[in-house]
């Protein structure tokens, strides 16, 4: 496959695995790589970033890469475990990309920043980033203020910049792949269906919640604040029941939401972050099975 992004990245194929907050472990992180794809940590997880590396480094020898929110309290820390551990690549997100790029280019180590406007993918490729990951409002957990579908997005970011794009929210099957890959981009990165998998470690519920949900089962909460799709539930409605002051103060920290849902199964008051392709993902699979479908075009 005549790739840019997979001689750039050194995968086989352009399929990204999302760095979803307490799951984009080294399980299914290095499930991903194995299989021909990137595999992405996140540095939020409950073993922490240095442990998942070293796990990650003894279940893989292909390429993976760790993510940074470019403003998370932590995010010195997290680069200069990316520089130690002899991280290949890494994604930004959440922030501006010349903070951490210059700093990563002289260590030789590619950079991926996920962006949700044109504005902004035409600063990261000012800022020297390898590619750009366009991501829409079909996307799950946080997404961008413009509320630009996945389609809109990408067409207009690939007329825009000369480096590639990777495409990225509702993206669960070989269908949408191909679609995406139509609008010019190059590769896509995908996150809700990633933990429908086997290697993920979600709790059941979690899975469950995401494969008996319907296309209109998603909702975004927190608009004009700091947006995110969920799954609605309990949590939903009572997030959404708030005053914008309470919303604004609580936006800041439903990560930990997402943990009660995610690793614990509390899916009446925990955040379902979920992507609104949910309703086509029917079956918890192996990840194998995910990039061999989405694949065969």
């Amino acid at each position: 496959m005549d790739i840019d992004i997979c001689d750039i990245l050194g995968i086989k194929y352009p399929i990204i695995q999302g760095a979803m907050a307490w799951v984009a472990t080294a399980e299914l992180s290095s499930a991903v790589s194995n299989a021909g794809g990137l595999g992405i940590l996140s540095p939020v997880t409950t073993k922490g970033l240095v442990k998942e590396i070293k796990i990650m480094k003894g279940l893989t020898k292909k390429p993976f890469g760790v993510n940074i929110p470019i403003m998370n309290p932590n995010s010195d820390e997290i680069v200069k475990i990316v520089i130690e551990e002899g991280i290949p690549i890494v994604t930004t997100s959440v922030g501006d990309p010349n903070r951490f790029t210059s700093i990563f280019k002289k260590e030789g180590i590619k950079v991926i920043h996920v962006v949700t406007n044109i504005k902004h993918a035409k600063r990261a490729e000012d800022a020297g980033v390898d590619a750009v990951v366009a991501m829409g409002v079909e996307a799950g957990g946080h997404i961008g203020k413009e509320e630009i579908t996945t389609s809109v997005l990408v067409q207009n970011i690939v007329n825009n910049v000369k480096i590639p794009v990777i495409a990225a929210g509702g993206i669960v099957n070989s269908n949408n792949f191909s679609s995406v890959l139509a609008l010019g981009a190059e590769g896509v990165q995908c996150g809700t269906r990633f933990i429908a998998t086997e290697e993920c470690i979600a709790h059941d519920n979690y899975k469950r919640a995401i494969i008996n949900a319907e296309s209109d089962s998603t909702e975004v909460i927190a608009r004009g604040i700091f947006p995110a799709r969920v799954i609605k539930n309990g949590f939903y409605e009572w997030f959404e029941a708030l005053t914008r002051e309470e919303k604004v103060d609580k936006s800041l920290f439903d990560i930990n939401f997402a943990r009660s849902a995610i690793l614990d199964g509390d899916i009446k008051n925990g955040a379902i972050w979920a992507g609104q392709n949910v309703g086509m993902i029917k079956k918890v699979i192996k990840v194998k099975d995910v990039i061999k479908e989405m694949m065969n075009r």
